[in-house]
């Protein structure tokens, strides 16, 4: 296994590869290759591989070890990938069995990237005896936030020393604050109907259950004066269409699937999240970089990043209902909670800060 050159050199000569599910551009695949690009700066040779091509547009520029969701042949390509890899380092669930089959009998260490929120793993005990195995398998389990490490460390008998926490990063120099005077320009030069006056609330990430976009199209009933902007696409996009309709008919307006989501976060007053379970994502870092009031679920890792009444409102059990009375008093203090929100993720979320956690736990871990 190649070694890694003195952790005080700051460079490493032994390759790290990446694992991902999908080319889809999804939160942890595009966190992995933020990730790869900041090791990459550090002297790391990083790749990035999905185990099969995605089904969204616009999608990722990776290469797909196998040609369809399950194939046997990303195995088999991944055996071959990791011949020379130093690392090899997974970004969810689904690269967790992956790469502990494929690392079976090689010297190569694996680190598992934990998601999501472990308390919604394991729904019977058969899955969360395969779970703990493979996660037994892994050189570290890294968990986005301490409460999700303990979960991990009890549940699945993860030793303490084979765990870290090293939260989402996001490149922060992308997002900057939009003056409020300046948004109604940033809707008109969307070009997709929005009020250029009205108070604008974003939607950002996938239409599937989990998300839960149907609560902020129907909060949006109790807030005549808000419309609703939404980026991303998913299952629920004819649901999320026909419940606009009529909760609140021509104040909902989609995008489309984003690959960038500043231009919309410019356009915006405030983020909503609505989720019934998350990780800590992205969407919620890079409105609270954008100057923006986050409110949320209280659920996952979204506590970490919003604190409640300081940079935005979190909600338990996102009834529209609750998710109005939020946004209302969200909307009504943006700009003071949107500057304390860029503030306190600026020092904890920023991709140059969480890229120098995983450059200390490489090295840790190829010096052991």
């Amino acid at each position: 296994m190649p070694a890694a050159t003195s952790p005080s050199a700051g460079v490493a000569t032994g390759r790290v590869l990446q694992v991902v599910t999908s080319t889809d551009r999804r939160g942890a695949e595009v966190f992995a290759t933020q990730l790869g690009g900041a090791l990459g700066e550090r002297g790391w040779p990083v790749e990035t591989v999905a185990l099969w091509p995605g089904g969204a547009e616009p999608s990722l520029d990776l290469a797909a070890l196998g040609h369809h969701r399950r194939d046997p042949r990303a195995l088999i390509g991944g055996v071959a990938a990791h011949a020379d890899a130093a690392v090899v380092v997974g970004h969810g669930s689904s690269t967790l069995p992956f790469a502990t089959a494929a690392l079976v009998g090689r010297p190569t260490p694996f680190v598992y990237r934990s998601i999501g929120d472990p308390e919604f793993w394991g729904s019977s005990a058969a899955r969360r005896a395969r779970v703990g195995f493979a996660l037994r398998r892994a050189a570290v389990v890294v968990a986005l936030w301490p409460a999700a490490a303990a979960v991990i460390a009890d549940r699945y008998r993860i030793d303490a020393d084979r765990l870290r926490v090293i939260p989402t990063g996001v490149p922060a120099e992308r997002f900057s604050p939009t003056p409020p005077a300046d948004r109604p320009a940033r809707r008109l030069a969307l070009d997709l109907g929005l009020d250029p006056d009205r108070r604008t609330v974003l939607l950002l990430g996938a239409l599937s259950p989990e998300k839960n976009p149907l609560a902020a199209v129907d909060a949006m009933a109790a807030l005549p004066d808000t419309q609703l902007l939404i980026g991303g696409d998913g299952p629920l996009a004819e649901a999320v269409a026909e419940r606009a309709r009529r909760a609140a008919p021509g104040r909902v307006i989609r995008a489309g699937a984003v690959s960038d989501p500043a231009a919309l976060l410019a356009a915006a007053d405030a983020l909503v999240l609505p989720s019934r379970t998350e990780g800590i994502p992205a969407v919620a870092i890079e409105a609270a970089l954008a100057g923006l009031p986050v409110v949320a679920s209280r659920v996952g890792g979204l506590p970490e990043v919003v604190v409640h009444g300081e940079t935005g409102m979190l909600v338990d059990g996102p009834t529209p209902v609750r998710l109005a009375q939020a946004l209302d008093a969200a909307l009504a203090d943006g700009a003071a909670l949107g500057a304390a929100a860029r503030a306190h993720c600026l020092g904890r979320f920023a991709l140059t800060t969480v890229a120098a956690q995983w450059h200390e736990l490489l090295v840790e871990i190829l010096t052991r």
